[in-house]
C-alpha cells in the first residue's frame, strides 16, 4: 500500500473518530460515577489516538502478512503528524 493511500486511509479513520468527540464527552459527563474519568478530554484524546493507531495496524495487517516494524512506524509518523489537529478539536 503506498504512502498517499495509507495517509487518506488514516485521515478519514482520524476524521470519524473526532467525529465522535461530541458523543463521547456527553457520555462520560452523563455517566461520571461509572467511567469515574478525571480529565474527559485527555481520555477522548486516547480514545482517538487508538483508534486511529488501531486501525492503521490493521489495515496494514488485511492488506499482507503481520506488519513489520516498519510499517507501524510509518502508520505512526502518518497518526502524529496529525496530533495538533486532534488536540485542537478536543481542546478548543
Amino acid at each position: 500500500m503506498g504512502e498517499d493511500q495509507l495517509d487518506m486511509i488514516i485521515v478519514q479513520t482520524i476524521n470519524g473518530a473526532m467525529s465522535t468527540i461530541p458523543s463521547y464527552l456527553e457520555e462520560i459527563k452523563e455517566n461520571k460515577e461509572t467511567f469515574k474519568v478525571e480529565n474527559p478530554k485527555e481520555f477522548v484524546y486516547g480514545i482517538v489516538m487508538g483508534m486511529a493507531l488501531g486501525m492503521g495496524g490493521a489495515i496494514l495487517s488485511a492488506q499482507k502478512e503481520i506488519p513489520t516494524a516498519e510499517d507501524q512506524m510509518r502508520v505512526r509518523d502518518i497518526v502524529y503528524k496529525h496530533i495538533p489537529e486532534i488536540r485542537e478539536r478536543i481542546f478548543n
